[in-house]
Protein backbone atom coordinates (compact mmCIF):
# COMPACT_ATOMS: atom_id res chain seq x y z
CA UNK A 1 0.00 0.00 0.00
CA UNK A 2 2.54 2.73 1.22
CA UNK A 3 4.52 1.68 -2.48
CA UNK A 4 1.41 2.41 -4.56
CA UNK A 5 0.68 5.55 -2.28
CA UNK A 6 3.84 6.35 -3.24
CA UNK A 7 4.06 5.81 -6.85
CA UNK A 8 0.47 7.75 -6.72
CA UNK A 9 2.11 11.22 -5.19
CA UNK A 10 4.81 11.36 -7.51
CA UNK A 11 2.72 10.81 -10.35
CA UNK A 12 -0.05 13.06 -9.47
CA UNK A 13 2.47 16.09 -9.10
CA UNK A 14 2.64 16.52 -12.47
CA UNK A 15 -1.45 17.03 -12.78
CA UNK A 16 -2.70 20.06 -12.60
CA UNK A 17 -6.38 19.03 -11.53
CA UNK A 18 -5.01 17.33 -8.30
CA UNK A 19 -3.29 20.28 -7.33
CA UNK A 20 -5.64 22.79 -7.82
CA UNK A 21 -7.99 20.66 -5.85
CA UNK A 22 -5.18 20.31 -2.90
CA UNK A 23 -6.31 22.76 0.14
CA UNK A 24 -3.43 24.73 1.06
CA UNK A 25 -2.91 22.36 4.14
CA UNK A 26 -2.21 19.38 2.00
CA UNK A 27 -0.22 21.47 -0.40
CA UNK A 28 2.56 23.02 1.86
CA UNK A 29 3.66 19.63 2.55
CA UNK A 30 3.62 19.05 -0.54
CA UNK A 31 5.65 22.20 -1.02
CA UNK A 32 8.01 21.31 1.75
CA UNK A 33 8.86 17.68 0.62
CA UNK A 34 9.67 19.36 -3.61
CA UNK A 35 11.74 21.90 -1.64
CA UNK A 36 14.09 18.93 -0.12
CA UNK A 37 13.88 16.95 -2.78
CA UNK A 38 15.01 19.46 -5.79
CA UNK A 39 17.36 21.07 -3.02
CA UNK A 40 19.52 18.03 -4.01
CA UNK A 41 20.66 19.64 -6.90
CA UNK A 42 22.59 22.11 -5.65
CA UNK A 43 25.25 19.61 -4.11
CA UNK A 44 25.62 17.48 -6.71
CA UNK A 45 26.64 20.56 -8.26
CA UNK A 46 29.02 20.78 -6.17
CA UNK A 47 30.21 17.36 -6.41
CA UNK A 48 30.54 17.00 -10.49
CA UNK A 49 31.38 20.51 -11.63
CA UNK A 50 33.40 21.63 -8.41
CA UNK A 51 34.89 18.71 -7.18
CA UNK A 52 33.79 19.42 -3.83
CA UNK A 53 35.83 23.04 -3.56
CA UNK A 54 32.75 25.02 -3.70
CA UNK A 55 32.24 27.71 -0.79
CA UNK A 56 29.83 25.97 1.91
CA UNK A 57 27.62 29.46 1.59
CA UNK A 58 27.63 28.98 -2.54
CA UNK A 59 26.49 25.45 -2.51
CA UNK A 60 23.58 25.97 0.28
CA UNK A 61 22.64 29.07 -1.80
CA UNK A 62 22.09 27.35 -5.14
CA UNK A 63 20.36 24.44 -3.16
CA UNK A 64 18.09 26.71 -1.81
CA UNK A 65 17.67 28.26 -5.56
CA UNK A 66 16.66 24.98 -7.04
CA UNK A 67 14.69 23.98 -4.00
CA UNK A 68 12.59 27.30 -4.27
CA UNK A 69 12.37 26.85 -8.51
CA UNK A 70 10.55 23.45 -7.47
CA UNK A 71 8.56 25.02 -5.40
CA UNK A 72 7.40 27.49 -8.25
CA UNK A 73 6.04 25.33 -10.55
CA UNK A 74 4.16 23.46 -7.87
CA UNK A 75 2.64 27.12 -7.02
CA UNK A 76 1.60 27.83 -10.44
CA UNK A 77 0.32 25.19 -11.45
CA UNK A 78 -1.75 24.66 -8.00
CA UNK A 79 -3.27 28.03 -7.48
CA UNK A 80 -2.16 30.53 -10.74
CA UNK A 81 -2.71 30.53 -14.36
CA UNK A 82 -1.70 28.02 -16.58
CA UNK A 83 -0.38 30.91 -18.89
CA UNK A 84 2.50 31.26 -16.17
CA UNK A 85 3.93 27.92 -17.51
CA UNK A 86 5.11 29.59 -20.24
CA UNK A 87 7.61 32.68 -18.27
CA UNK A 88 8.54 29.70 -15.81
CA UNK A 89 9.50 27.78 -18.44
CA UNK A 90 11.76 30.41 -19.88
CA UNK A 91 13.41 30.79 -16.57
CA UNK A 92 15.09 27.42 -16.20
CA UNK A 93 17.08 28.76 -19.58
CA UNK A 94 18.00 31.53 -16.93
CA UNK A 95 18.69 29.53 -13.48
CA UNK A 96 22.82 28.58 -14.66
CA UNK A 97 23.61 32.64 -14.92
CA UNK A 98 21.83 33.23 -11.93
CA UNK A 99 23.32 31.15 -9.62
CA UNK A 100 26.90 31.69 -11.36
CA UNK A 101 26.07 35.69 -10.63
CA UNK A 102 24.52 34.69 -6.82
CA UNK A 103 27.83 32.92 -6.31
CA UNK A 104 30.82 34.96 -7.59
CA UNK A 105 28.41 37.95 -5.34
CA UNK A 106 28.59 35.90 -2.26
CA UNK A 107 32.32 34.99 -3.11
CA UNK A 108 33.62 39.10 -3.53
CA UNK A 109 30.95 40.75 -0.86
CA UNK A 110 32.23 37.85 1.85
CA UNK A 111 35.69 37.00 0.95
CA UNK A 112 35.15 33.10 0.71
CA UNK A 113 37.48 31.54 -0.22
CA UNK A 114 37.53 27.40 -2.30
CA UNK A 115 37.31 24.54 0.45
CA UNK A 116 39.68 21.64 0.34
CA UNK A 117 38.37 19.23 -1.85
CA UNK A 118 38.13 16.02 0.72
CA UNK A 119 36.00 18.14 3.11
CA UNK A 120 33.51 19.48 0.76
CA UNK A 121 32.85 15.97 -0.74
CA UNK A 122 32.22 15.05 3.16
CA UNK A 123 29.85 18.64 3.00
CA UNK A 124 27.84 17.25 -0.51
CA UNK A 125 27.74 13.55 0.55
CA UNK A 126 26.24 14.80 4.06
CA UNK A 127 24.19 17.35 2.44
CA UNK A 128 22.28 14.78 -0.03
CA UNK A 129 21.63 12.52 2.14
CA UNK A 130 20.37 15.02 5.14
CA UNK A 131 18.22 16.77 2.18
CA UNK A 132 16.88 13.34 1.37
CA UNK A 133 15.91 12.20 4.38
CA UNK A 134 14.06 15.62 4.75
CA UNK A 135 11.82 15.39 1.61
CA UNK A 136 10.91 11.75 2.61
CA UNK A 137 9.69 12.51 6.03
CA UNK A 138 7.68 15.53 4.58
CA UNK A 139 6.44 13.03 2.41
CA UNK A 140 5.35 10.41 4.84
CA UNK A 141 3.69 13.11 6.84
CA UNK A 142 1.43 13.93 3.58
CA UNK A 143 0.90 10.46 2.77
CA UNK A 144 0.09 9.22 6.43
CA UNK A 145 -2.47 12.40 6.79
CA UNK A 146 -4.16 13.58 4.54
CA UNK A 147 -2.58 12.58 1.33
CA UNK A 148 -3.39 8.59 2.09
CA UNK A 149 -6.91 9.88 2.57
CA UNK A 150 -6.45 11.08 -1.38
CA UNK A 151 -5.19 7.77 -2.34
CA UNK A 152 -8.15 6.39 -0.81
CA UNK A 153 -10.55 8.41 -2.04
CA UNK A 154 -8.80 8.19 -5.62
CA UNK A 155 -9.11 4.17 -5.38
CA UNK A 156 -12.67 4.61 -4.51
CA UNK A 157 -13.20 6.15 -8.35
CA UNK A 158 -11.32 3.91 -9.51
CA UNK A 159 -13.77 1.24 -8.31
CA UNK A 160 -16.65 3.57 -9.12
CA UNK A 161 -15.43 3.48 -12.07
CA UNK A 162 -14.92 -0.07 -13.30
CA UNK A 163 -18.41 -0.54 -11.74
CA UNK A 164 -19.75 2.10 -14.61
CA UNK A 165 -17.83 0.03 -17.03
CA UNK A 166 -19.46 -3.53 -15.74
CA UNK A 167 -23.30 -1.92 -15.91
CA UNK A 168 -22.50 0.47 -19.48
CA UNK A 169 -24.38 -1.88 -22.12
CA UNK A 170 -22.99 -2.89 -25.12
CA UNK A 171 -22.16 0.07 -27.65
CA UNK A 172 -24.17 -1.70 -30.47
CA UNK A 173 -27.04 -3.77 -30.30
CA UNK A 174 -28.78 -5.11 -33.21
CA UNK A 175 -32.13 -6.81 -32.66
CA UNK A 176 -34.64 -7.38 -36.08
CA UNK A 177 -35.50 -4.45 -37.14
CA UNK A 178 -33.80 -2.18 -34.60
CA UNK A 179 -30.36 -1.21 -34.90
CA UNK A 180 -28.84 0.60 -31.32
CA UNK A 181 -25.82 2.67 -31.20
CA UNK A 182 -24.64 4.34 -28.14
CA UNK A 183 -21.46 6.73 -27.13
CA UNK A 184 -20.32 7.27 -23.62
CA UNK A 185 -17.97 10.31 -22.71
CA UNK A 186 -17.94 10.80 -19.03
CA UNK A 187 -16.28 14.40 -17.86
CA UNK A 188 -14.83 12.76 -15.21
CA UNK A 189 -13.37 9.69 -13.91
CA UNK A 190 -17.21 8.79 -12.42
CA UNK A 191 -19.68 10.10 -14.56
CA UNK A 192 -23.49 11.06 -13.69
CA UNK A 193 -25.31 9.82 -17.07
CA UNK A 194 -26.70 6.09 -17.06
CA UNK A 195 -28.51 4.11 -20.17
CA UNK A 196 -29.80 0.83 -20.26
CA UNK A 197 -31.43 -0.82 -23.35
CA UNK A 198 -33.06 -3.94 -22.06
CA UNK A 199 -34.54 -6.95 -25.07
CA UNK A 200 -37.56 -8.43 -23.94
CA UNK A 201 -37.47 -12.44 -24.04
CA UNK A 202 -40.88 -13.44 -25.64
CA UNK A 203 -43.02 -10.36 -27.51
CA UNK A 204 -39.49 -9.24 -28.83
CA UNK A 205 -39.83 -5.79 -27.31
CA UNK A 206 -36.92 -3.17 -26.79
CA UNK A 207 -36.95 -0.83 -23.59
CA UNK A 208 -34.31 1.81 -23.48
CA UNK A 209 -33.84 3.89 -20.23
CA UNK A 210 -31.50 7.12 -20.10
CA UNK A 211 -30.89 9.70 -17.47
CA UNK A 212 -28.51 11.95 -15.95
CA UNK A 213 -28.45 12.24 -12.13
CA UNK A 214 -28.02 15.65 -10.52
CA UNK A 215 -23.78 16.46 -8.87
CA UNK A 216 -20.66 14.86 -9.85
CA UNK A 217 -18.13 12.58 -8.80
CA UNK A 218 -18.57 9.29 -6.67
CA UNK A 219 -21.45 10.14 -4.98
CA UNK A 220 -23.44 10.91 -8.86
CA UNK A 221 -21.41 7.49 -9.31
CA UNK A 222 -22.97 5.50 -6.39
CA UNK A 223 -26.81 6.68 -7.76
CA UNK A 224 -26.05 5.37 -10.77
CA UNK A 225 -25.21 2.30 -10.08
CA UNK A 226 -28.39 1.99 -7.79
CA UNK A 227 -30.61 3.20 -10.17
CA UNK A 228 -29.29 0.98 -12.99
CA UNK A 229 -29.77 -2.30 -10.88
CA UNK A 230 -33.25 -0.42 -10.37
CA UNK A 231 -34.32 -0.92 -13.76
CA UNK A 232 -33.45 -4.25 -14.07
CA UNK A 233 -35.33 -5.44 -11.76
CA UNK A 234 -38.46 -3.19 -12.81
CA UNK A 235 -37.88 -4.52 -16.44
CA UNK A 236 -38.65 -8.05 -15.24
CA UNK A 237 -41.97 -7.64 -14.21
CA UNK A 238 -42.99 -4.25 -15.78
CA UNK A 239 -41.58 -3.47 -18.97
CA UNK A 240 -43.70 -0.14 -19.03
CA UNK A 241 -42.07 3.33 -19.34
CA UNK A 242 -44.22 4.77 -17.27
CA UNK A 243 -43.94 2.15 -14.46
CA UNK A 244 -40.06 1.94 -14.59
CA UNK A 245 -40.32 5.81 -14.22
CA UNK A 246 -42.49 5.60 -11.15
CA UNK A 247 -40.27 2.79 -9.57
CA UNK A 248 -36.92 4.99 -9.97
CA UNK A 249 -39.58 8.20 -8.71
CA UNK A 250 -39.90 5.81 -5.11
CA UNK A 251 -36.71 5.21 -4.82
CA UNK A 252 -35.51 8.73 -5.27
CA UNK A 253 -37.90 10.83 -3.12
CA UNK A 254 -36.82 11.24 0.35
CA UNK A 255 -33.03 10.66 -0.72
CA UNK A 256 -30.98 14.19 0.17
CA UNK A 257 -30.25 15.65 -2.90
CA UNK A 258 -30.74 12.72 -5.16
CA UNK A 259 -32.49 14.08 -8.03
CA UNK A 260 -32.21 12.72 -11.63
CA UNK A 261 -34.04 13.68 -15.03
CA UNK A 262 -34.68 10.14 -16.98
CA UNK A 263 -36.67 9.36 -19.92
CA UNK A 264 -38.14 5.53 -20.74
CA UNK A 265 -39.33 4.39 -24.40
CA UNK A 266 -40.69 0.76 -25.20
CA UNK A 267 -40.36 0.15 -28.36
CA UNK A 268 -42.75 -2.97 -29.95
CA UNK A 269 -41.64 -5.38 -32.59
CA UNK A 270 -44.08 -3.36 -34.93
CA UNK A 271 -42.19 0.09 -34.59
CA UNK A 272 -44.80 0.91 -32.00
CA UNK A 273 -43.02 3.48 -29.20
CA UNK A 274 -44.56 4.39 -25.52
CA UNK A 275 -42.02 7.34 -24.59
CA UNK A 276 -41.91 8.08 -21.23
CA UNK A 277 -39.82 11.29 -19.03
CA UNK A 278 -39.02 13.05 -16.36
CA UNK A 279 -37.52 16.14 -17.22
CA UNK A 280 -34.79 15.02 -20.15
CA UNK A 281 -34.05 16.39 -22.97
CA UNK A 282 -36.76 15.33 -25.77
CA UNK A 283 -35.13 12.62 -28.40
CA UNK A 284 -34.83 13.34 -31.81
CA UNK A 285 -36.90 12.00 -34.50
CA UNK A 286 -35.25 12.16 -37.78
CA UNK A 287 -33.47 15.25 -36.79
CA UNK A 288 -37.01 17.37 -35.35
CA UNK A 289 -37.24 17.23 -31.62
CA UNK A 290 -40.01 15.72 -30.52
CA UNK A 291 -42.72 17.90 -28.85
CA UNK A 292 -42.86 16.79 -25.07
CA UNK A 293 -44.26 18.51 -22.39
CA UNK A 294 -42.19 19.24 -19.50
CA UNK A 295 -42.33 16.99 -16.54
CA UNK A 296 -40.07 17.27 -13.27
CA UNK A 297 -37.30 15.24 -12.50
CA UNK A 298 -37.06 11.89 -10.91
CA UNK A 299 -37.32 12.60 -6.65
CA UNK A 300 -38.62 15.62 -6.26
CA UNK A 301 -42.41 14.74 -5.29
CA UNK A 302 -44.07 11.14 -4.48
CA UNK A 303 -47.14 12.10 -7.22
CA UNK A 304 -44.72 12.94 -10.12
CA UNK A 305 -46.98 12.81 -13.22
CA UNK A 306 -44.63 12.11 -16.59
CA UNK A 307 -44.58 13.35 -19.84
CA UNK A 308 -46.24 10.37 -22.49
CA UNK A 309 -46.14 10.20 -26.07
CA UNK A 310 -47.16 7.55 -28.23
CA UNK A 311 -45.76 7.17 -32.11
CA UNK A 312 -44.54 4.51 -34.51
CA UNK A 313 -41.05 4.33 -36.09
CA UNK A 314 -41.00 3.48 -39.84
CA UNK A 315 -38.48 2.02 -42.07
CA UNK A 316 -35.40 4.02 -41.96
CA UNK A 317 -36.87 6.25 -38.65
CA UNK A 318 -33.69 7.51 -36.41
CA UNK A 319 -34.57 8.67 -32.86
CA UNK A 320 -31.81 10.34 -31.56
CA UNK A 321 -31.55 10.63 -27.60
CA UNK A 322 -28.85 12.56 -25.38
CA UNK A 323 -28.23 13.95 -22.67
CA UNK A 324 -27.56 17.85 -21.84
CA UNK A 325 -24.07 17.40 -21.81
CA UNK A 326 -24.47 17.84 -25.55
CA UNK A 327 -26.08 21.07 -25.64
CA UNK A 328 -24.02 22.51 -22.60
CA UNK A 329 -20.56 21.80 -24.34
CA UNK A 330 -18.90 25.41 -24.23
CA UNK A 331 -15.86 26.49 -26.07
CA UNK A 332 -12.88 28.78 -24.98
CA UNK A 333 -15.03 31.80 -25.53
CA UNK A 334 -17.76 30.62 -23.23
CA UNK A 335 -20.49 29.63 -25.97
CA UNK A 336 -22.49 27.58 -25.49
CA UNK A 337 -22.87 24.46 -28.00
CA UNK A 338 -27.05 25.07 -27.84
CA UNK A 339 -29.75 23.31 -29.31
CA UNK A 340 -29.12 25.35 -32.58
CA UNK A 341 -26.16 23.88 -32.99
CA UNK A 342 -27.48 20.18 -32.16
CA UNK A 343 -30.33 20.91 -34.69
CA UNK A 344 -28.32 21.61 -37.34
CA UNK A 345 -25.62 18.85 -36.32
CA UNK A 346 -28.65 16.25 -36.45
CA UNK A 347 -29.20 16.73 -40.73
CA UNK A 348 -26.31 15.87 -41.14
CA UNK A 349 -24.78 12.90 -38.27
CA UNK A 350 -25.76 9.37 -38.98
CA UNK A 351 -23.87 7.76 -35.74
CA UNK A 352 -23.71 8.41 -32.32
CA UNK A 353 -20.72 8.69 -31.93
CA UNK A 354 -20.70 11.86 -34.47
CA UNK A 355 -22.74 13.63 -32.44
CA UNK A 356 -20.82 12.82 -29.27
CA UNK A 357 -17.43 13.85 -30.49
CA UNK A 358 -19.00 16.74 -32.47
CA UNK A 359 -19.82 18.25 -28.50
CA UNK A 360 -16.47 16.80 -26.82
CA UNK A 361 -14.28 18.40 -29.62
CA UNK A 362 -16.32 21.72 -29.02
CA UNK A 363 -15.82 21.91 -25.27
CA UNK A 364 -16.77 19.15 -23.24
CA UNK A 365 -18.38 20.19 -20.03
CA UNK A 366 -20.63 17.51 -18.42
CA UNK A 367 -20.72 14.04 -19.24
CA UNK A 368 -22.13 13.18 -22.77
CA UNK A 369 -24.52 10.27 -23.74
CA UNK A 370 -25.88 9.71 -26.95
CA UNK A 371 -28.45 6.84 -28.14
CA UNK A 372 -29.08 6.22 -31.85
CA UNK A 373 -32.09 4.17 -32.58
CA UNK A 374 -32.84 3.12 -36.28
CA UNK A 375 -35.41 1.33 -37.62
CA UNK A 376 -34.51 -1.54 -40.29
CA UNK A 377 -37.21 -2.82 -42.24
CA UNK A 378 -39.05 -5.30 -40.96
CA UNK A 379 -41.83 -7.21 -43.68
CA UNK A 380 -44.93 -6.29 -42.97
CA UNK A 381 -44.44 -2.94 -41.10
CA UNK A 382 -46.20 -0.06 -41.21
CA UNK A 383 -47.15 3.15 -39.72
CA UNK A 384 -47.44 6.95 -40.87
CA UNK A 385 -44.67 7.75 -38.05
CA UNK A 386 -46.75 10.82 -36.50
CA UNK A 387 -46.53 11.15 -32.87
CA UNK A 388 -49.51 11.89 -30.39
CA UNK A 389 -49.31 13.12 -27.09
CA UNK A 390 -51.13 10.81 -24.14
Amino acid sequence: MAAKGKLWYLNNLIHPEHLRAASFKRLWLQLIAVFFLFSVVGFVVDLVEAKGQMQYAVVLAVATISGLNAMLWIIVLARLSKILVLPLIALQFFLGPIDTGIANWMIGAFNLQPVPSDRGIDFAAIGILSVLILSYVFFVIYLRGSGMESFRMRNELAHAQEVQQVILPESRLALPGLVVESEYRPAREVGGDFFQMIPHRTDGSLLIVAGDVAGKGLKAGMMVALLVGAIRTAAQYVPDPTAVLSALNLLLVGRSDAQATCLALRIAKDGAVTLANAGHIAPYLNGEPLPMEGALPLGMIESAEFSVMHFRLNDGDRLMLMSDGVAEATDDDGQLFGFERVHQLLRTANSAAEVASAAQMFGQEDDISVISITRTAVPGSAGDGRATIK
